[in-house]
């Protein structure tokens, strides 16, 4: 069976974006910053980057990481030329999905995203991606076997929480790898269940 892998790009202080969000601004005032690791010319953040997409089988995410990341992503999706499938969690599907793109809209919860996403990843990894709310979710729910983070030396003060809403019980980590590098320390974390 698939693993589950959640990833996101977090401030210091625990926030995914930062304050002020607004349509021009999607990942708030200074937000970007979060992502310049995935950008630059660091070849272990390169490497980790790499790394994801090669294991990578399937992706799922909500649906405001899809509207705000899409003409980032444009029709490959997050995995560029790899082109795996995504799977966006939503209430209603999107009428203007990109031509011959990768995206497939659930409108039936996470359990049948990671459903379809597992079916879609051929016994590969399925990522899921983006906001708060869904990551929130997944990890609630159990669902997530590894938890992806990179943590971006900054501290926002505000923005949105990653890691909150979560339950009463504790989640055990176990660490699997650091990679320290100038824009990020990419972290892997195993859930232990």
């Amino acid at each position: 069976m698939s693993k589950v892998v959640f990833i996101i790009s977090m401030s210091l202080d625990g926030f995914i974006t930062a304050a002020n969000r607004r349509p021009e601004e999607p990942m708030g005032d200074g937000g970007l910053r979060l992502v310049e690791w995935a950008m630059s010319d660091d070849e272990r953040s390169r490497k980790v980057l790499e790394e994801g997409v090669a294991e990578a089988g399937a992706v799922i995410a909500g649906r405001e990481t899809y509207d705000t990341s899409m003409p980032w992503w444009g029709p490959d999706g997050p995995t560029g030329s790899a082109r795996r499938p995504v799977f966006v969690v939503t209430h209603k599907a999107s009428t203007d999905a990109p031509e011959g793109g990768v995206y497939t809209f659930v409108t039936g919860g996470i359990h049948s995203a990671l459903e379809q996403a597992r079916a879609a990843a051929g016994g590969r990894t399925v990522g899921v991606m983006g906001g708060a709310s869904i990551g929130q979710q997944f990890i609630a729910a159990g669902l997530v076997d590894e938890l992806q983070i990179h943590l971006v030396p900054v501290l926002f003060g505000s923005g949105t929480r990653m890691f909150e809403h979560l339950g009463d019980e504790h989640i055990q980590l176990e660490p699997l790898q650091v990679v320290e590098t100038p824009a990020a320390i990419h972290l892997r974390f195993r859930i232990v269940k």
